[in-house]
């Protein structure tokens, strides 16, 4: 698969995860008799990737996320020169998301910019009032698990096929933990595409929803490789050898 390919791949999922994900937060939770909650936003978030991996994951893997795609580099996963385009791409499809939900909220009279459009924040822009130290360690820590069930979750030594399921759901949990303090990034494209259209303090505040995000991907990407192995160093077996007695070889 041509890397264009796969770039459009990782666009039009990134879009569906902005337009699903923070979509269900504009519209869903401000409708104001059957609203939703925070725990229909998180699975909102985890039924976007779940339902994007079984769609895109054989064409790009459906990384949909600049953090993801560095974790997987960094534990020697995904070829590091691809990196750039990736990243390139889930920015484009989450400003495309953001614009479409932008256009769609926008068209009613008691829309505001100002409500936050489920950008990310901290201080007294967290949706609990919670310090930038508190903010930056629970992005920190969550993106950490998020990337480790990932790398776990699409090892080769992992059954095949179910990896989409715990991944959906380890986001649907990271959002249940996280709505609260951030409205939780865990992706730097996420918190991208709508702290353009909000501007002001959403885009003062965005490098902490890159560099949390970012640090902890490298660091499981480092760590789970270290604990469990990489699946793509055949393990050693001892096999019987007709005049030696035993000889390793490759599994």
């Amino acid at each position: 698969m041509t890397l264009t390919r796969r770039m459009l791949a990782e666009g039009f999922g990134t879009f569906w995860l902005v337009f699903g994900g923070c979509g269900s937060a504009v519209l869903g939770a401000g409708f104001p008799i059957a609203g939703i909650g925070i725990a229909d936003v998180s699975f909102a978030f985890g039924l976007t990737v779940l339902t994007m991996a079984y769609a895109i994951g054989h064409i790009s893997g459906c990384h949909l996320n600049p953090a993801v795609t560095l974790g997987l580099t960094v534990a020697r996963r995904f070829p590091a020169r691809d990196l750039p385009g990736y990243v390139v791409a889930q920015l484009l499809g989450a400003v495309a998301g953001s614009a479409v939900l932008y256009g769609i909220a926008s068209g009613t009279a008691g829309f505001q910019l100002s409500s936050g459009f489920a950008a990310n924040g901290f201080g007294e822009h967290s949706p609990g009032g919670y310090s930038l130290g508190a903010c930056f360690l629970a992005e920190l820590v969550l993106t950490f698990f998020f990337l480790f069930v990932i790398l776990g979750a699409t090892d080769k030594r992992a059954p095949a096929g179910f990896a989409p399921i715990p991944i959906g759901f380890a986001l649907c949990l990271v959002h249940l933990i996280g709505i609260p303090l951030t409205n939780v990034s865990v992706n730097p494209a996420r918190s991208t595409g709508p702290a353009l259209f909000v501007g002001d303090w959403a885009i003062a505040q965005l490098w902490l929803f890159w560099l949390a995000p970012l640090s902890a991907a490298a660091l499981a990407g480092l760590t789970y490789p270290l604990l469990f192995g990489s699946p793509a160093t055949p393990a050693v077996k001892t096999v019987p050898a007709p005049e030696t007695g035993t000889v390793a070889a490759n599994a």
